[in-house]
């Protein structure tokens, strides 16, 4: 192998994290449960399987959409930062519940019989070309897939083993397996009408999900810049919160320039860890500290500190007529670019 291996360090944070969701997820089944049982006529009997494939399918979808809201809520408020740093146990959890949906499907067709007619369905090159009979079954199917992949590819080994950039592309995937379910479930309901639970919960939640985005894309517009010239000017340095970082865009890069009382640095807004977003970290004992797991670097030279071998790329700043002023091009990772200003 390449790269190490590294066993997942747990803290009180992560697992006070974890028994939560387990606590929501374990009280929405049963709460789900419960309902729909209540709803049933008096005496009728009750089809286990198809309430667990509906109780873990809902539940699969609702913990996707919540994943997906995370990270613009994040951007539009750092009050929501906590539920960034163990994401990724959200997103195991969910394909996990995904992954129990998907088996309790299986579990239907072979309780009643008919999964050699499944299996004809999704094998018919005909039905792919309709509209109204389109094999849904398969959209659910990919969606799981992608999830399952995630899942699978989630710790640390991998972003390392494939690479920062690949590994986030990779797991850019998530909105292809968002937009699948979302497909699957029109489509079922179009081909069985009569469950208005689900696709109340799938388009009330794609609306959320893509306003939340839409608010936090076009809050950091705002501070976009494409400036090619040596020089960029920014802003007066007092505009940045001691501590705190402000983010632009120059030369087609996101950078993040921090202050920490008369210390101004430029670095990428990339974490060198999954290319988290530096800028709405914090500045910690002289140190930038990324707001989803912790990674540390010095604000003096982007490297992080000893043991570790992470390194920032930096950029040139200087002061004029009041103004930071930023050289876009960036400095090799590790070059000590930090400037002391006169006092604020």
């Amino acid at each position: 192998m390449s790269v190490g291996f590294q066993a997942v360090q747990w803290n009180r944070a992560k697992i006070t994290y974890d028994l939560v969701l387990a606590a929501c997820v374990a009280l929405y089944l049963g709460v789900f449960m419960a309902i729909t049982i209540s709803a049933q006529a008096p005496g009728a009997p009750i089809d286990w399987t198809d309430l667990r494939l509906k109780a873990f399918g809902s539940c699969a979808f609702l913990m996707l959409s919540v994943i997906l809201c995370i990270g613009p809520l994040a951007r539009l408020s750092p009050k929501f930062l906590p539920l960034l740093y163990n994401r990724r146990h959200f997103g195991v959890a969910m394909a996990v519940m995904a992954a129990l949906h998907g088996w309790s499907m299986f579990e239907w067709y072979i309780g009643l019989g008919v999964l050699p007619s499944l299996l004809e369905e999704l094998s018919n090159p005909a039905v792919y070309a309709r509209f109204i009979g389109f094999p849904f079954k398969v959209l659910g199917m990919a969606a799981l897939a992608i999830l399952l992949v995630m899942a699978a590819t989630s710790h640390d080994y991998w972003q390392q083993y494939l690479g920062p950039r690949a590994w986030k592309t990779l797991h850019m995937g998530v909105y292809v397996a968002y937009g699948m379910v979302v497909m699957h479930v029109a489509l079922g309901v179009l081909q069985k009408p009569g469950d208005v639970f689900m696709p109340a919960i799938s388009f009330l939640s794609l609306g959320v999900v893509a306003t939340l985005h839409l608010m936090a894309g076009w809050r950091e517009w705002g501070g976009d810049r494409n400036d090619t010239a040596e020089w960029v000017a920014l802003f007066p340095p007092a505009s940045i919160a001691d501590q705190a970082a402000r983010i632009v865009t120059a030369g087609g890069e996101r950078i993040a320039i921090f202050r920490d009382g008369a210390m101004v640095a430029a670095v990428t807004n990339l974490c060198a860890h999954q290319q988290g977003p530096l800028g709405e970290g914090r500045v910690i004992d002289g140190c930038i500290v990324c707001p989803w797991h912790g990674y540390q670097y010095r604000l003096s030279d982007g490297c992080a500190p000893a043991p570790f071998t992470e390194k920032l790329a930096t950029y040139r700043l200087r002061l004029r007529d009041g103004m930071l002023e930023l050289d876009p091009r960036p400095l090799a990772p590790g070059t000590p670019a930090a400037i002391t200003l006169p006092a604020l």
